[in-house]
């Protein structure tokens, strides 16, 4: 079995034999494998590949598994036109020293060039193809990306992807321990999220040690994951319902809304687990009202009179829910007594504000607000007093989720290019980040495709320890 791949191939001259192993549990690869270089018209190494075609972003994360006989030792990504040694190629190349590599070799027979990264060292690496275009992103797990280009690179038609290692010593065995391998076709243009096919994986991610693993995979739209008070299930919506996943039996139960069958991706578990807040566009509304239901289902009663408002969070007592809301031209962040009655306006700066959420102590809302030009992570007391910008850089940061202990806020980044600052589309290049909550480093937790969907919700596990979010590709995934 060799899990998202069909077939492992020893190219070049090999003394001694390569081999992947694909762990179903773990999601996880061990390949082996040796050969003297991949260079100049020839290349030596262990292939594990599948049939790809049209452009592609893949992912993993690597590194290998006991000494090296040579410093320059690689492993990488890999596509290529033919399983001959000098056929054209382009690789995401790793060494043993360090030295990070957008290898080529532009047609059968030619001369291997390179366009190395200023970073060294990493153990996550991308290799993405944009028609002619690839591009090679590397990082140390937690840092950004930093990436190199190469432009008219043709490999026709269809061509192998997949991973490679070379000892870099004919007579010398490396071995190669492999995990988060993503292989993502992406939208192409004019791509409409709902009407396109486009596939998701629920996933669930240790944010201590970026384990990443895929729950549930299916070649349609479903979104933002919650994570039951009692840690058994997820809830997640997809075609205007929310449905229960079992964590232990990976079944699906639909959750009974009535009349609000029309449900984005706005859930929120009460802090006692005993309520589901939900935001829904039902037959007598054209725009987004708010609504609570008992957590298991029931029916839904009204608590916003005023569309449309979208839900984020529920204050820790269960006295109040915070939404942002379209009043007077402008979305503000509002918050209105679970029970009902007069909405009170807690910002009022020109530009959105969205994604209030209320930290486990009730001191203080987290948001995202464009007020100072991107859109970045701000914080102000529950009241709406002493509004303050938590994230400054150069990243779109979108829907701040505090951990349950109060220490850690993970949000979703987009990568610089991949969303104007008042938009957070589907199917982009974006980051998970976390932060302390009261401020300090910011730490990539996960590299992935996705964005509108992915991690709307409060998605943390009660432990604090993981917290779950949807990645997509577009079909076959």
């Amino acid at each position: 079995m060799l899990g998202q791949f069909t077939d492992q191939t020893d190219i070049g001259t090999i003394l001694h034999a390569g081999s992947c192993h694909y762990d179903v549990a773990s999601q996880s690869y061990t390949l082996e494998g040796a050969g003297e270089d991949m260079w100049f018209a020839h290349d030596d190494c262990t292939y594990v590949w599948r049939r790809q075609g049209g452009d592609f972003i893949a992912t993993a994360r690597a590194a290998f598994i006991g000494d090296a006989a040579h410093i320059r030792r690689k492993f990488g990504w890999m596509a290529r036109a033919g399983l001959a040694s000098d056929d054209a190629y382009v690789a995401a190349v790793v060494h043993g020293n360090g030295i990070l590599a957008l290898q080529f070799r532009r047609s059968k027979g030619g001369t291997t060039e390179e366009m190395r990264l200023s970073l060294v060292g990493a153990d996550v690496f991308q290799l993405e193809r944009r028609g002619d275009s690839w591009i090679m992103s590397a990082a140390q797990f937690g840092q950004p990306f930093s990436s190199v280009c190469a432009d008219g690179i043709a490999l026709d038609g269809e061509q192998h992807l997949g991973l490679f290692v070379c000892s870099h010593a004919a007579s010398h065995v490396e071995r190669l321990q492999v995990e988060a391998v993503r292989i993502v076709t992406p939208a192409g243009p004019g791509f409409v999220r709902y009407k396109d096919p486009f596939g998701s994986h629920l996933e669930v991610l240790d944010v201590d040690t970026g384990k990443r693993t895929i729950l549930y995979s299916r070649d349609d739209v479903f979104e933002a994951p919650n994570w039951t008070h009692d840690g058994q299930a997820l809830i997640y919506n997809a075609g205007g319902r929310l449905y229960r996943f079992d964590l232990s039996t990976h079944t699906h139960t639909l959750i009974d809304t009535g009349g609000c069958v029309h449900n984005n991706n706005d859930h929120v578990i009460s802090f006692d687990g005993r309520m589901l807040a939900i935001s829904d566009m039902n037959a007598e509304h054209t725009e987004s009202l708010i609504y609570t239901v008992p957590v298991g289902g029931g029916t839904p009663k009204l608590v916003t009179p005023n569309s449309p408002s979208f839900l984020h969070g529920w204050s820790p007592d269960g006295k109040y829910l915070v939404y942002a809301a379209l009043r007077n031209g402008d979305f503000d962040v509002f918050r209105i007594p679970s029970e009902g009655g007069v909405e009170e306006q807690l910002t009022n700066v020109p530009g959105l504000d969205d994604g209030p959420e209320y930290t486990p102590d009730g001191r203080f809302i987290y948001f995202n607000s464009v007020r100072s030009g991107g859109m970045q992570i701000w914080r102000m007391v529950a009241d709406g007093s002493d509004q303050q910008q938590v994230t400054v850089d150069e990243y779109n940061n979108w829907f701040p989720h505090i951990s349950p202990d109060g220490r850690r806020v993970v949000f979703v980044s987009y990568l610089p290019g991949e969303a104007e600052p008042g938009d957070h589309p589907a199917a982009k290049h974006c980051y998970l980040r976390m932060m302390p909550l009261h401020g300090g480093a910011i730490k990539v937790v996960a590299y992935l495709y996705g964005g509108q969907g992915t991690m709307n919700v409060p998605s943390w596990s009660p432990d604090s320890r993981r917290i779950a979010f949807v990645s997509n590709s577009v079909p076959p995934m």
